[in-house]
């Protein structure tokens, strides 16, 4: 698994993929946050709090994370090398988890620059660390979640075909559905006693409900539930090649 994990990362560093992935991440955050005078702008917000990142961040994840991940099988079913890398002395699981856990890495190295926008705040509240740190880092945990269980999607629907722009597309939708198609769901009230436990089947629900501050068993459960699901039918569509 460590060299799946090594050959993917290098994949993603040795090439501008890696690079565009991190700087299109922080470029839109950045001019949203920063530059552009709309209502998430911090400076304009006139509350010291990065309550407007997480509110973008998500929908920069939503296009970014697929990107990242729709190469991962895809591509190796395209050019046949599939075949070659099952042949190799690992199981399912290890090939599955050395792409997972590149694309991971991938997804903190997006995050870690914004970390300088929490010192920015930290710096400028009046007074000095007038800051929600347990509800901004409760909501870093979240974010991370998010992305890991848009990682998963991402990965299984990149098993499942030999076309990049395909897998993005349905990744794209898939994870969209997954993050708010709950919540739509939700508003028709259609469901009686069961909406609530409609609602709570979406990912917002969730990730709203940790970047509050407050780290809920549930919640925690809920995102490695999402994520081992879509790993394991990621290990299903593998297998079935050997049908």
């Amino acid at each position: 698994m460590i060299a799946i994990f090594l050959k993917e990362l290098n994949s993603f560093l040795s090439s501008l993929i890696g690079y565009i992935v991190i700087a299109v991440f922080l470029l839109i955050n950045g001019m949203f946050l920063w530059v552009f005078p709309l209502e998430f702008n911090i400076l304009d917000y006139g509350y010291a709090g990065l309550d407007n990142l997480f509110v973008l961040a998500p929908l920069v994840f939503l296009i970014l994370v697929p990107a990242i991940c729709m190469r991962s099988f895809s591509e190796e079913n395209r050019t046949r090398t599939i075949e070659f890398l099952m042949t190799k002395p690992l199981t399912e699981m290890q090939i599955i988890g050395g792409k997972y856990l590149a694309s991971l890495v991938l997804i903190i190295l997006s995050l870690l620059p914004t970390l300088f926008y929490y010192y920015t705040i930290y710096m400028l509240g009046t007074p000095k660390g007038n800051l929600d740190v347990g509800g901004t880092w409760g909501a870093y945990m979240g974010l991370l979640f998010l992305g890991s269980a848009f990682a998963a999607i991402s990965l299984f629907v990149s098993s499942l075909t030999n076309s990049q722009v395909i897998s993005f597309i349905v990744s794209v939708f898939i994870c969209l559905f997954l993050y708010i198609g709950f919540e739509f769901i939700y508003e028709f009230n259609i469901f009686g006693n069961f909406d609530l436990f409609i609602k709570s089947l979406g990912i917002n629900e969730h990730y709203i409900s940790m970047s509050r501050g407050v780290i809920d068993t549930r919640d925690v459960l809920y995102f490695i539930s999402i994520i081992m699901f879509f790993l394991l039918f990621t290990k299903i569509s593998l297998e079935r090649r050997k049908w």
